[in-house]
């Protein structure tokens, strides 16, 4: 109870209020009015615009892609990703069940399979060596691609999620899948500002997806994007996420089945503003987080921190609590009193939809499933 007071007090204090301090808000200090009000000026509010156009170069340099697609939010651009990189109806794609639905969703908006492979405890995301047990067990590797000798279906792509921002172990994961001829796709939603190696998450893999949900670091209120230093799949991506009509003065002629999912001008606008401030939030959460370690590490609560190899944006900041039991405690007792805090998600294999699909054993998810707690992490 006292540790949980001397939380309480301290998240108070970084906020500087009494009243409900929610788990995660945007914070709109620099040009966001400034630009809504141009695009509305300009009469350009839709999906043709200059915003559009800025928006997307600023995140190609920020991840050093080659391109960069602003598309309608972060599911949205996983499920073009995966049938950018070769997912067909009846394939299947590993990814794992500690994660936001949407990865989930993604997959079967292609109506592919997913198989839900176990995390690492370290990164919480998706476990290289988990990845390797299953397809040494269950894969085979055929004249076009890998297959699953359970099911005989084709295992078309393996996609990770960097949970709360934390990356996963890239490079092994990168190892396993050109080992067995399967394409990686980052699910980079909850990422940006985050590194591997020097390296920034969703740039490594061939083809992922950013989003810019209102509860993320940076937001466009609803929006996402797809990265790939691929330029012909980042071409296609452009073409597909605009129903894939193809360029004439006045005619409609559309060659392939496309999406409407273009990203309207006014959240572009938004969203430039937004990553023009994105320095200083990725500058005062890391703070945050320095504060948090040094107050759980007096508290004998683990705070979970960035690995050496890696550079978190600390979306979504989290301790480790020692069980299901202290963590209800500590989710009511703060809830509460006002702070918003919230378990890790419900692992994929329990929700009705996603029941009956192949998995492994999920020792590591369900640990942490039981333990992990978010904490406030806005920008202050």
């Amino acid at each position: 109870m006292e540790n949980i007071n001397q939380l309480i007090s301290f998240v108070r204090e970084q906020y500087k209020t009494d009243k409900f301090i929610p788990l995660h808000e945007p914070r709109f200090r620099g040009n966001e009015k400034k630009y809504v009000l141009d695009t509305i000026d300009s009469t350009f509010v839709s999906s043709v615009g200059a915003y559009v156009d800025q928006f997307e170069q600023m995140m190609q340099t920020f991840t050093q892609t080659n391109k960069a697609v602003a598309v309608v939010n972060g599911t949205s651009s996983l499920q073009v990703a995966l049938r950018l990189a070769g997912v067909k109806a009846g394939d299947e794609v590993i990814t794992q069940a500690l994660t936001f639905i949407a990865t989930a969703n993604a997959i079967m908006y292609n109506q592919a399979v997913p198989v839900f492979i176990d995390v690492d405890l370290d990164t919480m995301g998706l476990s290289p060596k988990a990845v390797e047990a299953f397809l040494e067990q269950y894969g085979e590797i055929r004249e076009d691609g890998c297959y699953n000798k359970s099911t005989g279906k084709r295992i078309a792509a393996c996609m990770p999620m960097h949970t709360f921002g934390f990356p996963v172990h890239l490079d092994e994961l990168l190892s396993v899948c050109e080992k067995w001829r399967i394409p990686l796709v980052e699910d980079a939603a909850e990422s940006l500002g985050s590194y591997y190696k020097g390296k920034h998450t969703g740039s490594m893999g061939l083809i992922s997806g950013f989003s810019f949900n209102g509860n993320k670091t940076v937001t466009s209120g609803g929006g996402g994007v797809i990265v790939t230093n691929d330029a012909e799949l980042g071409k296609h991506a452009k073409y597909l996420t605009t129903t894939a009509k193809r360029p004439h003065p006045y005619e409609f002629f559309h060659d392939e089945l496309g999406y409407n999912f273009r990203m309207p001008n006014l959240n572009a606008a938004l969203a430039c503003a937004q990553l023009e401030e994105l320095d200083g939030f990725l500058a005062d959460k890391r703070d945050l987080a320095v504060g948090y370690a040094n107050l759980f590490r007096g508290l004998g609560i683990k705070f979970r921190e960035e690995l050496p190899e890696a550079k978190a944006n600390y979306w979504l900041m989290c301790v480790e609590l020692e069980n299901k039991v202290e963590r209800e405690h500590f989710l009511k007792y703060t809830n509460e009193a006002g702070i918003m805090t919230r378990p890790i998600w419900n692992l994929m294999h329990r929700l009705p939809m996603y029941l009956n699909f192949q998995r492994d054993e999920q020792k590591n998810a369900e640990f942490l499933e039981e333990r992990i707690v978010n904490v406030p992490s806005s920008v202050r």
